[in-house]
């Protein structure tokens, strides 16, 4: 198989492209994408063996839970148990944004995607074309970074092709992504909430807004 690279604008990408890439997605297929922070590798939320191939390509350990991306809030809703308030504080501030909810997945998350944890971690991207191809494959996605397990996560078209040319279908090529840090990943389902990773968002701004509520994060 060979990777087909295709050429979009960040900032107003072809809804031609969009499509190509979503109906890929549809139908099973792997779409490496760009995001505000890294690229990511794309693929079907609900398709077991699509999200299969992910961790396949990446070499990716079973046991690594993979994120999932939507394209609105509303989304959410149908891949989590519950929101809680924090969670809610959390995605006003926040969503879109470089910043990961780790929340109780709900039964419609499959056991692959959340590796049996029973938790699933949600992003809103804030980049055009992630957004764009979510909607056009009318999905959400798991959205894992586009590189080899313990690999840097790339941050340009030419790093992807350099981990996973010839092992997915499409390759959308926006140029470089403009934080080049992966997002900060906050679980929600702990009181008070605690940071698994600190990325684009630090962790003074995350407390910020709890020291505003007479809270605070477990470091």
């Amino acid at each position: 198989m060979k990777t087909l690279v295709l050429k979009v604008d960040a900032g107003n990408p072809d809804p031609e492209v969009l499509k190509r890439a979503g109906d890929a997605i549809r139908r099973g297929g792997l779409v490496g994408f760009p995001t505000e922070t890294v690229y990511g590798l794309a693929a079907d939320a609900f398709n077991k063996d699509a999200v299969k191939r992910v961790f396949e390509v990446k070499g990716r350990p079973a046991d690594n839970p993979l994120p999932v991306q939507v394209a609105s809030q509303d989304e959410v809703i149908r891949l989590v148990a519950e929101i809680p308030e924090v969670a809610e504080r959390l995605m006003k501030a926040f969503f879109p944004g470089p910043l990961t909810l780790v929340l109780k997945a709900s039964g419609a998350v499959s056991e692959i995607v959340t590796a049996g944890t029973g938790k699933v971690g949600i992003r809103m991207p804030d980049h055009p074309v992630a957004l764009g191809l979510i909607r056009s494959a009318g999905t959400p996605i798991v959205a894992p970074s586009a590189n080899m397990s313990g690999e840097p996560p790339p941050t340009t078209s030419q790093e992807v092709l350099a981990y996973l040319d010839g092992k997915i279908e499409i390759l959308l090529d926006a140029g470089p992504t403009k934080l080049r840090l992966a997002s900060t990943v906050v679980d929600v389902t702990e009181t008070p909430p605690r940071i698994l990773r600190e990325g684009s968002i630090t962790r003074e701004v995350l407390r910020a807004i709890f020291v505003k509520q007479g809270e605070d994060m477990n470091r």
